[in-house]
This record gives structure tokens, sequence and C-alpha cells, in this order.
């Protein structure tokens, strides 16, 4: 657990200070780096503001650092499968036991995280007259701060623990399994280990993209952040709008998507835009090359399935198999990668203070068009996947004269 929180501090840090915020004020960059890891499994962090008698301040941030999770829940899949390796049956009380005792120390640590995450900045209404006198009115200078609700945060990081223990055991093959769940075996495992070689498959994508941006477009330091903070957040977006799945979301004010300029452009609108594969092509057609990838990927991830599978499930199996990881994979995606974040400004209720110190950023999934469009692809590719993998050995065959 301390490795795990040790790696997600190291690519909140980096991330962090390569977006620049190593140089914020008043010692915060310990707490903001709290911060985000806390917000990395799923915490409670609440904005919160002070403008002094006659303003007043609104703020909310609902995101993921998708970069930060995937390396925290990588590591602590790896701490925990590794003393259960070489055993083919684990009592329900065994594993339960293993489990309570990483829970204990994922709550120690997680609680220290959040007292840690908290902090309050000053804003700078700006340079002149105008604003001094504005702070002046304002009885104070406008702060905005953060804080870690620490109970919420508990209930939400052991959610996020038990997440991430229960794709551990259904990925590893070599992972023991109560007696009572061995039936599931044949059917979960190879469906799960397919679903995490295409999100991990997306996100060696896009890390290499990324790379190559760095070094090719300058910016190199905003690409760095991004890739360590929302490299998942961008290239999952990418697999579902592959798929054919569609967004909707606005962006407003100074603030915007630590994303590619076309997301911003497409959302950058006075009301509520779509972002779906056509909207991008009329931006940029390279977008297209989205379908292809999950055109190969996904099937990829099918085959992989059905060859893993036992030789004797059928076809149409592995096709029910594959919409049903696909459609789960998908929601988990929506559910993740979603962006609202705001803050806003203003005198007796009324309008935005200080030339642009408001903002919006909005991203949320049409979701019920996302799942059914996962279910058609997994159907389609499983049935492929079944055929195609009746050309490999599979456990549980037996060829001729063997």
């Amino acid at each position: 657990m301390l490795a795990s929180l040790a790696a997600m501090a190291v690519v909140a840090g980096l991330g962090l200070w390569a977006a620049g915020a190593a140089d914020l004020p008043g010692g915060a960059f310990p707490s903001v780096v709290a911060a985000v890891v806390v917000m990395a499994v799923g915490g409670s962090v609440g904005l919160s503001g002070d403008a002094g008698l006659i303003a007043e301040t609104d703020a909310g941030l609902s995101v993921l650092p998708l970069s930060v999770s995937l390396v925290g829940a990588l590591v602590v899949a790896a701490g925990f499968l590794r003393p259960l390796r070489h055993r083919a049956v684990a009592d329900v009380r065994e594993l339960a036991a293993w489990a309570a005792r990483i829970a204990v120390l994922w709550v120690l640590l997680l609680t220290g995280l959040g007292l840690l995450a908290r902090h309050r900045f000053a804003i700078a209404l700006g340079d002149g007259p105008a604003p001094g006198e504005i702070g002046d009115l304002l009885d104070s200078s406008p702060e905005v701060g953060f804080k870690t609700d620490v109970p919420l945060t508990l209930v939400f990081g052991l959610l996020w623990l038990a997440g991430v223990l229960f794709v551990a055991l259904s990925v590893s093959r070599g992972a023991p399994l109560p007696a009572r769940l061995l039936r599931f075996h044949e059917s979960v495992r190879p469906a799960a280990y397919a679903m995490v070689f295409l999100l991990l498959s997306y996100a060696a994508l896009g890390l290499a993209a990324g790379l190559v941006v760095a070094a090719t477009r300058g910016h190199a330091a905003e690409t760095f952040a991004v890739l360590l903070l929302g490299l998942p957040n961008l290239v999952w977006l990418a697999f579902t709008l592959g798929l054919g799945a569609s967004w909707e979301g606005r962006v407003d004010g100074p603030f915007g998507l630590p994303m590619p300029r076309v997301l911003d452009e497409v959302l950058r609108t006075p009301a509520d835009s779509t972002l779906s594969l056509r909207t991008l092509a009329e931006h940029d057609g390279r977008v297209w090359w989205l379908l292809v990838v999950a055109a190969v990927l996904v099937p990829t991830a099918a085959f992989l399935m059905a060859a893993r599978s036992p030789a004797r499930m059928r076809t149409w199996q592995h096709a029910v198999h594959m919409a049903v990881a696909l459609a789960l994979t998908v929601l988990a995606v929506c559910l993740l990668a979603g962006v609202s974040a705001h803050y806003g400004l203003s005198l007796l209720g009324i309008g935005d203070l200080g030339g642009g110190l408001s903002g919006l950023v909005e991203l949320r999934p049409h979701l019920w068009k996302a799942l059914l469009l996962a279910v058609a692809w997994g159907l389609v590719s499983g049935f492929l996947g079944g055929v195609l993998a009746r050309r490999v050995h599979r456990r549980g065959e037996v060829r001729p004269g063997a």
C-alpha cells in the first residue's frame, strides 16, 4: 500500500511540476499533490471560496486524474497477487483476511493523505487601480481553497481498493479462487483479461503518441503534464468515440480541458455541444483513425478472450461474453472519464467580477447510446474472435494423436 501511494504521489508530483504547480505560493505544492492522489482513488476534495462581505464565490470540481489512478491500481494489483501465486484454490476466509489487512493499512495511509490535502490561495485581481478598488470594496482579497472530506474519501477509497482487487483476481489466470467461485473462472477471467488488454493498449498508444508530440511539436512540459495526469482520460474517451459513442459538454471562460486543441474547439460554444467523430472531423479529419484503431484492437481483444477460453466453448458464447464485458468496460469509462468543473466570483449575486474569474468545463457521455454500441461491437467482434480462435490450440483441447 505504501508503494502504491508513493508511486501515485511521484506521478502526480511530476505531472503537477510539469504543469507549473511547483510555483504555487505558500508551500502549497505538497498539499496539491496529496489532493490529486486523493482524487485519483475517488476521494472527495471540496472547493471553497471567500470574497468578503458583499461578494460570493461558487466552485466545484469532479474529475479523476486517471494516469495517477492507473499507476496506483497496477502497483496495488501486483502487490496483492504476488503472495497468492502458484496456488490453485484459496479459502474465502484466507482471501478475506488478506484483503482486510490491506484495507486497514490503506485506511491509515489515506487518512493521513486526506489531512494533508488542504490549502487556501489568494486570487490576484490584476494590476492597476480598478482591481485594488474592487479588493477594497470586497473588504478582503478573494480566496479559493480546497479541503478533503476525510470520511467520504475513506468510503470511496475503500470502494476503489475493492474494485482494484476484484479486477486483479478476475484477470490473473494464476491467482487462486475459492472453490465455490471456480465455475466463473472459465467465463469471467478470459473476458476480464481481454478488457484490461484493450484499455492498456489504448494507454500505450496514447503514451507513444504523446511522446512523439512532445519531441516534435514543442510545449513538452504541457504535454508531459497531460500524460502524467490525464492520459487515460484522453485515450479511453477516444476509445468510446471510436466505437461511435458521443459525449456532450461545454468549455467556457479562461479555463479549459487539458486535451488536444480540437476538443476544445468543438466544446467552446455558448451552449452544450456534442462531441463525436463527426463533429471532431469537421475540425480535423484525422480523427477517423479512431474508428480504424477500434476496428483493430476490439477484435484483437476478442480473439485473446476466445484463445484463453476452454476449447469446448461455443462461438455464440464468445459473442455474448464479449458483449457483456465490453458494455461493462464502456460503462466504467463513461463513469470515470466525465468532467465537471466550475468557479465563479460575483458581487451581490450578480455577474462575473474581475473579468474572466469564472469558468466552466463539463463533459458527460450519452450513456445508453454508448452501451448499445458496445453490445453491438462486442457481439460482432466476439463472434469473429471465436471463429479465429478455432485455429489455435486452447486449454481443454486434445488434438488427434496427442
